[in-house]
């Protein structure tokens, strides 16, 4: 995902946002691109991140847990209806069933791991958006712009507006 670099989003519009605007804690850079999305854009009318939490049986220990959705906002569609999203922002990987390589490795039963605690949150969430006329959105870095290059810890991550710094050296 993203540069993993915990931080505080302050907001230029902080009426728009559902809790206390002063603590908008983002766990990446993608994260953090959604949030200034969220408070500069006009139809967004409002918007909360993590906010809530949903209650899933997780495969891992088969206990109930609580899952926080990333986000929740309130959108000014383009018929003019203002609609409910519950959005997760995910690398893309993370939403895809990994592929069993050919000698079973700790990084492909994480890999299985994740995927399958992924899938049982949002299956929790889709129920609970279903209950209350919410729709739910799972966020990549296809829809941020965001190209990934390489796998894993070495993920090196480009945005449409720049380009990834050069070495010294070359």
């Amino acid at each position: 995902m993203g540069e993993s670099i915990k931080s505080i989003y302050k907001p230029t519009n902080p009426q728009k946002y559902q809790g206390d605007s002063r603590n908008i804690i983002c766990r990446s850079s993608w994260e953090r691109a959604f949030c200034r999305y969220c408070d500069l854009n006009d139809n967004i009318l409002r918007w909360a991140s993590e906010e809530f939490s949903i209650p899933y049986l997780s495969p891992k220990d088969n206990r109930v847990h609580r899952y926080y959705p990333d986000y929740l906002i309130e959108v000014k569609e383009k018929d003019g209806k203002v609609k409910k999203y519950i959005v997760e922002v995910k690398p893309f990987r993370q939403t895809q069933l990994p592929k069993k390589p050919d000698r079973v490795t700790k990084t492909y039963i994480n890999e299985m791991t994740t995927y399958a605690v992924n899938q049982a949150k949002w299956k929790a969430a889709e129920e609970f958006c279903l209950d209350n006329g919410v729709e739910f959105k799972i966020i990549t870095e296809h829809e941020l712009g965001i190209k990934s290059y390489g796998r894993g810890k070495s993920n090196k991550v480009r945005t449409k507006t720049n380009k990834p710094a050069r070495r010294k050296g070359r």
